[in-house]
């Protein structure tokens, strides 16, 4: 399935979630098109993990829609649906690695789910995506071996294992040090311009932010307040948006930020 002109690669139409009398998610929209790479922002429990897995499918909302190349997911018996989730490549917050497998079967596991391959494709498709992500010294670890970062690749090759053309990262540089999440940032960069893959990024972390988004969301208690290029964020006088771009964290690489304020 591929995008018409004009038309969204994913788009969420006024999702709201409640668990109890709590929102999750409230009369949320976004946009996500096709070949960008979108970083969707805020705080600690403000719905970014929820509405990244709201846009695959993985949670329903209450009221609202999304939309998958223009098609709303949750109608006619879910085909719409199915063509996301294959299309779909999910990397969880910490990897979610399987501790009673190996890294190579972690890797391996959609391959052979879906696919049913026999098992030298399968060896030979898993150390394409190890080599893809760098971890190709690691074929015979197992995920107890691995380091913070290592285990990090090791998410996003598992979600590469299928050829997604579209990748979703929770978190993809949360709990690293600088160096190792530069890696990381220069990794999903990689991927997408050599894949030309859609990405969307949940993140609390402004420079990755600032090296890689075509276009950022920030959310606030559920809500998101403001979307937009850099320029169009960085101009917001809202105290939420301030308040969470004022903060301390990984220095911003200037070159970059140069480029949006000449754009």
């Amino acid at each position: 399935m591929v995008a018409p002109a004009n038309v969204p690669r994913l788009e969420a139409r006024g999702l709201t979630l409640r668990y109890g009398t709590r929102a999750a998610l409230e009369d949320v929209d976004v946009r996500v098109e096709q070949g960008e790479v979108l970083y969707v922002m805020g705080p600690s429990g403000c719905g970014k993990t929820t509405l990244l897995k709201c846009l695959v499918g993985l949670i329903h909302p209450d009221e609202g829609e999304v939309f998958f190349d223009g098609q709303p997911i949750e109608r006619e018996g879910g085909p719409v649906r199915d063509a996301l989730r294959r299309a779909a490549g999910f990397v969880f917050q910490g990897g979610a690695l399987l501790s009673s497998l190996s890294l190579v079967d972690n890797v391996a596991l959609p391959m052979r789910v879906r696919h049913k391959l026999p098992d030298p494709v399968v060896e030979e498709a898993v150390r394409m995506k190890l080599a893809q992500v760098g971890l190709l010294e690691a074929v015979r670890l197992q995920p107890s071996e691995l380091s913070g970062g290592m285990r990090k690749r090791a998410g996003i090759a598992r979600a590469l294992a299928l050829d997604p053309s579209v990748l979703l990262l929770d978190e993809p540089t949360g709990g690293l040090d600088p160096v190792t999440a530069d890696e990381i940032d220069s990794l999903v960069g990689r991927l997408r311009e050599d894949l030309g893959v859609t990405v969307v990024v949940v993140s609390h972390d402004l420079a990755s932010a600032h090296k890689l988004a075509d276009r950022i969301v920030i959310m606030s208690s559920g809500r998101a307040i403001v979307a937009g290029r850099w320029p169009e964020v960085l101009a917001s006088r809202d105290e939420r948006v301030r308040a969470f771009l004022d903060r301390r964290g990984r220095p911003i690489p200037e070159a970059r930020a140069a480029h949006w304020e000449e754009t």
